[in-house]
């Protein structure tokens, strides 16, 4: 039997007909993701193994450097066969890392491909998937069409033109692509260089000259309203920990006005000013019906020589470990006291924090739609078998797990799509474990449609993003 069959990860009879009469057959709603827009606008074809497999994968690049390997086989300039080989002399030594998982079951659904990667196994496996990706089936906009992504959200700066975005929704493709508004450098009065480039950008983007802060926010404003005719209807904000030190609007203008002209804002401001932003953005949300996602606990860029050196996303983040209960819970009532809490997922980067934010949630449903107040699925370092299953816990312990809306990729790579996959293995296989021990009835009415609803369904209805495909079972 190959290592990943058709029962991988079901480990009892119940598990097994959930997944495949109730998972398996649904769509995917990929709602958060790093995937490049114009690569699909493109259609883009891969020339090798390399480029759609370890061209930006951090996951890899930390595992090779962690086996001894030079960083030139990692995000150097070395041959790009070089590099793949480099990586399959490692997949042996990521057993029990989730990385051997997802490496098989890519090469199993992409190219059915079902030899173990390694030194040996190599030069066979570059040649088979090589000559796949040279067919109109791998191209981009293939794959969706082949994992059958209903819709997908990429991650897009304000100051963007989506010009790729522009082009998608005038196509034909059947998987529908949308922006998401990822505003982070909006906050960024820490870095007043940096920030005064990117608000050049805005303005170029926006057509607002922007010498106040009352033009930086109507400029924002304009370019959330353009995200919405493009059809986008989610934001995203990748910070630390919530801000909740909120300023008045003359302190907000006035740190904004002393940073525009060239003074770096100290960190007591740049929480402050992040705060009034942040109430800004999700006032922006709810009056245009959109969901707002909060990524928050990842430490990043630890290393002063590997950031240097490379850059950011290059393998150099950790999990953080800061307090987020109460800032969190600051900015969530404050907005609710303005009428103004929009739709909300929030992932944690920290195990810790399981239970902090599946009970938060709980604090500010409202009655207004089921699941309002999301707690997002297993996020980066927490994507792995051990991680979904706690996640799951925690919701079902203290929340609703019916309401959940599901898995995503966040992934910058066009071979992640069996991700849901795992996912959907990992949520049937503890449900059915549960059925088997006698703690839920083994009542396919009950648990059939919740599961298809975890998988599409509830996504599907929650998001309100403007397409046409039923889940199918």
């Amino acid at each position: 039997m190959s290592f990943i069959h058709d029962d991988f990860l079901l480990q009892t009879k119940t598990a097994r007909r959930l997944y495949h009469q109730y998972a398996a057959p649904q769509p995917i709603l990929d709602y958060h993701n790093h995937l490049p827009p114009e690569d699909i606008a493109s259609d883009r074809r891969f020339n090798n193994l390399f480029e759609i497999w370890l061209e930006g994968d951090h996951y890899k690049w930390r595992a090779m450097r962690a086996n001894g390997v030079e960083e030139k086989y990692c995000t150097g300039g070395a041959d790009p066969y070089d590099k793949f080989l480099a990586w399959a002399k490692t997949v042996p030594h990521t057993v029990r890392n989730p990385l051997y998982h997802w490496t098989h079951l890519e090469l199993q659904r992409y190219f059915g491909i079902h030899d173990l990667l390694d030194e040996k196994t190599a030069p066979k496996i570059w040649e088979q998937a090589n000559a796949l990706l040279a067919t109109p089936e791998f191209s981009t906009q293939g794959i969706l069409a082949k994992f059958r992504v209903a819709a997908l959200c990429t991650t897009d700066d304000p100051a963007d033109d989506l010009a790729a975005h522009q082009v998608l929704a005038k196509s034909g493709i059947a998987t529908k692509v949308f922006p998401a508004f990822r505003p982070d450098k909006a906050l960024a009065v820490n870095d007043s260089q940096g920030f005064n480039a990117w608000v050049s950008r805005l303005e170029a983007a926006s057509g607002v000259s922007i010498g106040s802060l009352s033009e930086f926010l109507d400029a924002l404003d304009q370019r959330h309203a353009f995200f919405h005719s493009l059809g986008g209807r989610l934001s995203d904000h990748g910070l630390a920990y919530c801000y909740a030190d909120f300023p008045s609007e003359a302190d907000a203008a006035a740190i904004f006005d002393r940073v525009r002209a060239g003074q770096t804002a100290g960190a007591d401001d740049h929480a402050r000013f992040a705060s009034h932003m942040m109430l800004f953005f999700g006032r922006l949300d709810s009056q245009r019906g959109w969901t707002k996602q909060l990524h928050l606990g990842a430490l990043r860029n630890v290393s002063t020589r590997g950031t240097t050196g490379l850059g950011p996303d290059k393998g150099f983040d950790s999990i953080g470990d800061w307090p987020q209960s109460a800032a969190l819970g600051a900015y969530l009532d404050r907005l609710q006291q303005e009428d103004a809490l929009p739709k909300m997922i929030l992932y944690n980067n920290n195990p810790v924090d399981n239970y902090p934010f599946a009970t938060m949630i709980g604090n500010f449903q409202d009655g207004s739609i089921p699941g309002k107040m999301q707690f997002g699925s297993g996020w980066w370092y927490l994507d792995t078998k051990e991680g979904i299953e706690w996640q799951l816990n925690a919701l079902s312990s203290v929340g609703l797990l019916s309401r959940f809306i599901g898995m995503l990729t966040d992934s910058r790579s066009f071979m992640s799509y069996p991700r849901h996959e795992y996912f959907r293995r990992v949520l049937c296989n503890l449900i059915g474990r549960d059925i088997e021990n006698g703690e839920i009835p083994d009542d396919d009415e009950l648990v059939g449609p919740m599961i298809e609803n975890i998988c599409y369904g509830n996504v599907r209805r929650y998001l309100g993003l403007e397409i046409s495909e039923e889940p199918r079972s």
